[in-house]
């Protein structure tokens, strides 16, 4: 009687043992962490990545994967007396849309703060090694009107002149797509 309910591989293992099985599987769950890429090059400093001319290429895939757009994107990058960083993004999607960001990136005591037009929840740009994470939530459109989705976002630089960028999307704790693009530096000596 006392099985009911409990799944016929967990039975028979004992209470601390199920709990250690079910700490280590939500362990497994949780993602990277900037300390993993400490040690990592070559070094990713934002501002100097983030300096002049840059030009992006990626892709918008669904939540199974699919890929449902393409775009390239051109970046001007720009640093203030004061620290504050400015990127001008215009984006071209495949289908003809265009869409422009102006992120403002305010020295803080965690890194960078990080705010843009669409973005109704700024973000902390935080960097170790050859990454950068942020998370914020962006307002993006959809059918006719607006969602609100949140913005895990990592950068890693794979040469002076290159940084490759994935942003998981979620809504609701569920991955809804994700976001793959490289950025290059133009103007730059490898």
């Amino acid at each position: 009687m006392q099985n009911r309910g409990i799944p016929r591989q967990f039975r028979g293992v004992g209470r601390s043992s199920l709990i250690l099985l079910m700490t280590l599987l939500v362990a497994g769950c949780a993602g990277p962490s900037l300390d993993d890429y400490r040690d990592a090059g070559p070094e990713l400093i934002p501002k100097e990545f983030f300096q002049g001319e840059l030009s992006a290429r990626g892709v918008v895939k669904n939540f199974s994967g699919k890929v449902i757009r393409s775009f390239d994107a051109d970046i001007v990058a720009s640093w203030d007396d004061d620290g504050v960083g400015t990127l001008d993004e215009v984006f071209r999607f495949n289908d003809g849309e265009v869409q422009t960001r102006v992120w403002t990136l305010m020295p803080s005591a965690d890194g960078y703060h990080a705010e843009a037009g669409d973005v109704v929840k700024p973000g902390t740009m935080q960097w170790q090694g050859n990454a950068i994470h942020m998370n914020y939530v962006l307002r993006v459109s959809y059918g006719d009107g607006t969602i609100d989705v949140r913005m895990d976002d990592w950068m890693y630089l794979i040469t002076p002149d290159t940084l490759i960028n994935q942003t998981t999307m979620s809504k609701w704790g569920i991955e809804v797509g994700e976001v793959v693009l490289v950025i290059q530096k133009h103007g730059h000596d490898s």
